[in-house]
C-alpha cells in the first residue's frame, strides 16, 4: 500500500503544474530549536551551517523556473538544501526524503517543524528536472559562494589553483559488437513503446531470438569467420530497421526518436554502406569496417544508453564517460573553496576548457590574480591572453619540446637559435643567419613564423648532425608576444620563488581525492551530460559546506598523510 501510495502522489506531482509561492522564511521553531541542542549538544556540521550562515537559499532564486499557475509547489528554498545534503550523505531519493522526516539535524538546518511529515521522493527528481530544464543547476554552488563572499570568507584575486579528473559514465563498457547489437535492441524495445503495431508487422521473426535479451547474455562467436559473419547480420538487421522507418509514411514521427538517432550514427561509424545497381534493381552492400578505418574517439558513440559518454585515454589511464575540472582558492591560512566546476565528455582536452574557467570565474566575481595548473591547462596563446583580457596570471609548466634535437648531447634546439625580432632574422648557434620570415598558420590554425637557413651554409657545418637530419635547418616558432610569454614562463618555474609558488597547485590533488573517496564524485549517477554536470555542482557545494563547519569548528587542514613509521625518520 505504501509504494502503491507513493506511486500515486509522484504521477500527481508530475501531472499537475505546479507553481512557487514565495514563503516568508521563518525562524527554527522553538521546539526544534530545544530538541537539536539537547540532543546534540556539542553540536553538528547542520546546526553549524544553520547559525553560522543562516538561509542561504530562498524561493526567489527559483521563481524564474515554476510557471505562474498551478498548485503551490514545496519550498524550493528548502529542496535546493535537500539536493546537497543528499549528495553530501551520497542518498538516493528515497533515503534523502526518509532523512527530511525523521532526522532532527536536518529538520534544524530546514527550518522544519518535529512533526512535519516532509515530502514524496520523486519530489527531488522533479525539481533537478526543473534545474536542468531552467539551466539553473549553477545556483546550487554559486548562492553558497555568495553567501560566503558577504561574510568574507572569500575573495577575488587570489590564489587560485585547477585540475580535472576522470568520471566514468554508469553503463557497461561494451565491444563493438555488442555496441552495434544492444543499439538495435535499445531502439526495438523504445519502438515496441510507441509504435506495437507497426513494429510487430514489419520484425522478421530472427529478430525475436536475437534481441529479446541483452546482448551480452550470449556469447559472441569465436573463430575469426563466425565474429565476421555476426557483424554482417547486426549490420544488415540495423539497416533494415532504418530503411523501414525511412520508408514508412506513419513512421515519420518515430525517426528521431533517441535510440534510433542512436543507432544510426552507430551504424555509420562502424559500418560501410555502398549501393550498387544490377539488372536494373538497386542493392546495397554492408561491410563491418576495420579498426584503422573508424572515426575519431571523440565522435564515437560507446552505448545506447548513454549516448554523450566518449572513450578517453590519458597517462595510460583509458575510461568511457567524462571528465570534470574542479578549481579552487588556495591562499594560506584561508578556508580553501570550490569555486567553480565544469563537466565535459571525456574527448574534450583540458587546454580547450581553460579560457572558459576565466570567463565563469569573471562573471562570478571571482577571477584569481594567479591561477596554478598543470601543463594541460596552458599554451602560447592563453599565457598573453589571460593577462590581457582579464588580468590572470595563469602559472604552469609549458609543454616540452620533443624535438629529437633536445633529447641528444649537444643537440641545436630552438632555443639555441637567437632571434632578432625586429631585423627579423634568425642566428644559429655557428653564427649563421635566416633571412626568410615568413608569418602563416600550423595544423591548428594558430600563427606561426617560418624562416630557415641556407643549404650551403648547412652543409658546410661541422655541427650539421646535431641540428638537422635535412639539407638545411628549418625552425616554426611563434609570433614574438607568445614565444617570449612561453620562454619567461619556463623561467619563471625555474627559479626557486617559481618552484615554492607552483607548489601550491599539489593542493588540487587532495580535493580530487576527496571528491572520489568521501563523495563519489568519478561515479556517475546519472546519464547524460546535463545530468552529470548537476550532480558534480552538488557535489562540489557538498565539499564547500564540510570545509565550511571545520573554519567555523577552527579545525586546521589536514596536511599530507604520514604513516607512524615515516614519523621516526631522522631529520
Amino acid at each position: 500500500m505504501r509504494g502503491l501510495a507513493s506511486w500515486y502522489l509522484y504521477r500527481t506531482y508530475r501531472e499537475v503544474d505546479m507553481s512557487l509561492k514565495i514563503s516568508v522564511l521563518q525562524p527554527v521553531p522553538e521546539e526544534t530549536v530545544r530538541v537539536a541542542q539537547a540532543a546534540f549538544s556539542k553540536g553538528t556540521p547542520y546546526l553549524t551551517l544553520r547559525d553560522e550562515l543562516g538561509v542561504i537559499f530562498h524561493d526567489e532564486d527559483f521563481n524564474d523556473l515554476y510557471p505562474d499557475d498551478g498548485q503551490p509547489a514545496l519550498a524550493a528554498w528548502r529542496l535546493a538544501w535537500v539536493t546537497i545534503l543528499q549528495f553530501r550523505e551520497n542518498l538516493p531519493d528515497r533515503q534523502a526524503a526518509e532523512a527530511v522526516r525523521g532526522r532532527i539535524d536536518w529538520k534544524y538546518l530546514l527550518g522544519l517543524e518535529l512533526t512535519d511529515p516532509g515530502f514524496d521522493f520523486s519530489v527531488l527528481s522533479e525539481f533537478r528536472g526543473r534545474l536542468l530544464a531552467g539551466s539553473g543547476e549553477a545556483r546550487l554552488l554559486d548562492k553558497l559562494l555568495t553567501c560566503c563572499q558577504e561574510r568574507e570568507l572569500l575573495k577575488a584575486r587570489g590564489k587560485q589553483r585547477t585540475d580535472a579528473t576522470r568520471v566514468l559514465a554508469a553503463i557497461r563498457v561494451m565491444n563493438r559488437l555488442e555496441l552495434i547489437g544492444e543499439s538495435i535492441r535499445a531502439a526495438l524495445n523504445e519502438l515496441s513503446t510507441v509504435a506495437p503495431t507497426w513494429l510487430q508487422s514489419m520484425a522478421p521473426s530472427d529478430w525475436y531470438k536475437r534481441y529479446s535479451r541483452r546482448i551480452e547474455d550470449d556469447r559472441l562467436p569465436q573463430s575469426q569467420e563466425k565474429r565476421a559473419a555476426y557483424a554482417q547480420t547486426l549490420g544488415e538487421d540495423g539497416f533494415l530497421l532504418l530503411d523501414h522507418l525511412a520508408s514508412s509514411a506513419e513512421a515519420a514521427a518515430w525517426r528521431e526518436l533517441p535510440t534510433v538517432a542512436t543507432l544510426r550514427l552507430v551504424l555509420a561509424r562502424h559500418d560501410e554502406r555502398t549501393h550498387q545497381t544490377s539488372d536494373g534493381q538497386g542493392m546495397s552492400q554492408i561491410r563491418f569496417k576495420a579498426e584503422k578505418e573508424l572515426a575519431p574517439a571523440d565522435e564515437g558513440i560507446e552505448s545506447p544508453y548513454d549516448p554523450e559518454a566518449r572513450y578517453r585515454s590519458r597517462y595510460e589511464t583509458n575510461w568511457t564517460g567524462y571528465i570534470v575540472h574542479l578549481s579552487e582558492t588556495c591562499e594560506e591560512e584561508e578556508i580553501h573553496l570550490i569555486t567553480h566546476v565544469v563537466t565535459t565528455d571525456a574527448s574534450v582536452h583540458e587546454v580547450q576548457q581553460t579560457a572558459a574557467i576565466h570567463q565563469a570565474l569573471v562573471e562570478k566575481g571571482l577571477p584569481p590574480g594567479e591561477h596554478l595548473v598543470d601543463s594541460a591547462y596552458i599554451d602560447a596563446e592563453l599565457l598573453v591572453n589571460s593577462r590581457q583580457q582579464h588580468a590572470i596570471d595563469l602559472v604552469g609548466p609549458t609543454r616540452l619540446n620533443n624535438a629529437w634535437q633536445t633529447k641528444i648531447e649537444g643537440g641545436y634546439s630552438i632555443e639555441q637559435f637567437a632571434i632578432d625580432w625586429k631585423a627579423q632574422q634568425v642566428r644559429c648557434p655557428q653564427g649563421k643567419i635566416a633571412t626568410p620570415w615568413k608569418s602563416g598558420l600550423n595544423g591548428a590554425g594558430d600563427p606561426v613564423i617560418n624562416t630557415w637557413f641556407r643549404p650551403q651554409d648547412c652543409q658546410a657545418c661541422h655541427a650539421h648532425d646535431l641540428c638537422t637530419k635535412a639539407k638545411s635547418r628549418r625552425l616554426t616558432f611563434h609570433p614574438r608576444e607568445r614565444y617570449e610569454a612561453l620562454q619567461a614562463m619556463r623561467q619563471r618555474l625555474a627559479s626557486p620563488e617559481g618552484k615554492q609558488l607552483y607548489q601550491r597547485r599539489a593542493g588540487i590533488e587532495g580535493t580530487i581525492s576527496q571528491g572520489v573517496r568521501a563523495f563519489g564524485l568519478r561515479l556517475c549517477r546519472y546519464c547524460g551530460l546535463a545530468k552529470t554536470g548537476l550532480q558534480h555542482i552538488a557535489t562540489a557545494a557538498a565539499i564547500n559546506l564540510d570545509r565550511i563547519v571545520a573554519w567555523f569548528d577552527e579545525i586546521p587542514q589536514a596536511q599530507t598523510r604520514t604513516s607512524r613509521f615515516a614519523r621516526l625518520a631522522p631529520a
